[in-house]
């Protein structure tokens, strides 16, 4: 066996130990531009206003009533995602939130446009199969018990 071939075994076991990192940093990725991309809808009600009239034109019913709870459900969601708690509430949430912006607003987008609502539509769906991984505020389980 040569020696690069040894790395390559050396850096794939490391990385299989140490595979909660990756989803932390998926998580910390989709959480913070969950929260990044409604903080100013939830710091101003002129954005939401400003939203509200958007969902109006793109055919959503109630539309001051779907923009307040689509933007809660992304500051919320985007929140326990970072810090691991519900995640998979959390993600069944978002996945549903972003499967509508996908059906309502983006299903005549290019796919390039439709890339950032796909993104979070997918990092929610891996969160949702994954879970939180070791690096959160998620209570741990008991080991289950082998006698």
């Amino acid at each position: 066996m040569n020696s690069l071939h040894k790395a390559g075994l050396h850096i794939g076991q490391w990385l299989d130990a140490h595979k909660d990192i990756g989803i932390l940093l998926l998580r910390l990725f989709i959480g913070v531009r969950l929260v990044y991309g409604v903080a100013d809808n939830v710091l101003s009600w002129q954005h939401m206003v400003l939203f509200e009239n958007f969902l109006r034109q793109q055919g959503f019913p109630f539309p001051l009533l779907s923009a307040i709870v689509s933007v809660y459900a992304q500051l919320i969601g985007g929140l326990l995602i970072i810090t691991g708690l519900y995640i998979r509430l959390a993600s069944v949430v978002l996945s549903i939130n972003f499967m509508v912006a996908l059906l309502m607003v983006h299903r005549q987008d290019t796919f390039e446009a439709m890339t950032p609502a796909l993104a979070m539509l997918v990092g929610s769906l891996v969160c949702l199969f994954y879970g939180s991984g070791k690096y959160s505020l998620s209570p741990k389980k008991e080991p289950e018990n082998a006698g």
